[in-house]
């Protein structure tokens, strides 16, 4: 049975792994893609968890009632939305993460502390086709012999740098890990600085603050945890400021030695001001005002046209505008119980030099730095991030121990949750079967006849208002 399990556990994990590298680092990727991609993930998740049965439950009673209040006051606000089956699928999507959430902590639950390896391998090796991808881009714009250079062009396989930045604010923290490890070589060590310097070029060069920002936070709270706290904060600091370094070398000396000029510079990132996202916030707090108990309805920010975006790039004012007041509070509770939670194994074993440990600490600097840039920029909204955070969670769920004595299942309460999450991916099949082969001819009828540019939520153009 172990044996079963852990095939079954190695498919998915391949399977999702070969998803993850076309939707992050094809050059034809984007954000109808990797939602695609992530609707593939969910539909192996939901295929994996449903045949293995757990011995213990994965949260307690309170957090078990938490969400499944949070499902029945999202049912309830879907339908009486306006559109109620894009409400849905925008439930179906919180499902669908929260399946392979609890994919991913059965992964590393059954497969143990090797997969906590392979984990590092996977960010390691997507982390570095970017940085190949990324160089082969700047050599071939100074090569080319013209006269400016936008480094924005530099990246790929994102419709918009800010997710791009969204991916890095998951992988920053990660990529600290060899540098953290006792065990490491020293060539192995110089590798992954090195690494780690050309990924936070990438974060400066791609000038998206809420990295920054995230990044920022993250480190803070981090430092405040212990000694191997401050000891990763220290080797993120190296980082950015060699990153800094080789930007300034690259983009400053070398550009200005051949007679380039550098359009889109980090250095006009460095403002306070909030791009547009005024409007958008002003819209979320009158939709709050209007509905605060229900909301208008998941997904229903883009139901209301406007000229800005189809969400407000702000995590609880979305949730509150969309979900109602009542939902928000009970998400903001359960999130901080085990945010603490985790603050508390963290204090504990802070001396701790375990490979598990130190990985908690990295995918804890991840989530902070992820729900912060969440308050400035849609990292609940774009697939790829919805992937990661999920995968960062599940894996902090796998790691956590249990505060009380290990106790059975519900076989009832799995039974119900796997009907909701199948229900769930086949929502979502269903709306990528039905909109998929028609989404370029969606997205031009719509340039032509309503915006200047795409506005992403569920797909690219993501504006549902009719």
């Amino acid at each position: 049975m172990v044996l079963s399990v852990q095939l079954r556990g190695s498919i998915f994990l391949v399977v999702t792994v070969c998803l993850l590298v076309v939707g992050i680092c094809a050059p034809f990727s984007g954000h109808d893609l990797q939602r695609v991609m992530q609707i593939a993930i969910g539909f192996c998740a939901v295929l994996y968890g449903s045949s293995i049965t757990p011995t213990e439950p994965w949260v307690d009673r309170q957090t078990a009632w938490g969400l499944a209040l949070i499902v029945g006051l999202g049912l309830a606000s879907s339908l009486l939305a306006h559109q109620p089956l894009w409400a849905l699928t925008e439930m179906a999507l919180f499902v669908s993460s929260a399946a392979i959430a609890l994919a991913f902590a059965s992964l590393r639950r059954y497969g143990g502390e090797p997969l906590d390896r392979v984990l590092l391998l996977i960010v390691v090796l997507l982390c570095l086709i970017k940085t190949l991808q990324y160089l082969y881009a700047g050599v071939l714009a100074f090569a080319s012999g013209g006269h400016t250079m936008n480094p924005d062009l530099l990246l790929s396989s994102f419709s918009n740098k800010r997710f791009y930045g969204q991916f890095q604010t998951f992988t920053l923290p990660l990529l600290a890990l060899p540098l953290l490890l006792p065990t490491v070589s020293r060539s192995l060590r110089g590798m992954a600085f090195a690494l780690l310097c050309a990924w936070w070029l990438i974060a400066i060069s791609g000038g998206t603050r809420g990295t920054w920002l995230g990044m920022a936070v993250a480190g803070m709270v981090v430092a405040l945890i212990g000694p191997w706290g401050r000891r990763w904060l220290g080797w993120q600091l190296a980082g950015m400021l060699s990153g800094l370094w080789i930007y300034w070398l690259l983009f400053t000396v070398l550009a200005t030695y051949l007679g380039i000029d550098t359009s889109n510079d980090a250095s006009d990132r460095l403002t306070t001001s909030l791009s547009g996202r005024g409007p958008i916030w002003w819209q979320g707090w009158h939709m709050l005002t209007e509905r605060p108990w229900l909301g208008f309805g998941p997904m229903h920010f883009a139901d209301i046209a406007n000229k800005v975006a189809a969400h407000p790039h702000q995590a609880v004012l979305q949730w509150a505008s969309e979900w109602g007041v009542p939902s928000t509070l009970c998400v903001a509770f359960l999130a901080a119980r085990s945010g603490w939670a985790t603050i508390v194994v963290l204090r504990e074993r802070a001396q701790f030099s375990e490979r598990a440990d130190l990985l908690r600490l990295c995918l804890f600097a991840a989530l902070v730095g992820a729900l912060t840039q969440s308050m400035v920029d849609g990292v609940l909204v774009m697939p790829t991030s919805q992937v990661w955070l999920a995968l960062v969670v599940g894996w902090l769920m796998a790691l956590h121990p249990w505060r009380t004595p290990v106790t059975a299942s519900w076989p009832l309460a799995w039974r119900a949750w796997k009907l909701l999450s199948a229900l769930a991916i086949a929502l979502l099949v269903f709306v990528a079967l039905r909109d998929v082969p028609h989404i370029k001819q969606a997205q031009r009828q719509y340039l032509d006849t309503l915006g200047s540019y795409l506005q992403p939520r569920f797909w690219a153009q993501g504006v549902i208002a009719r």
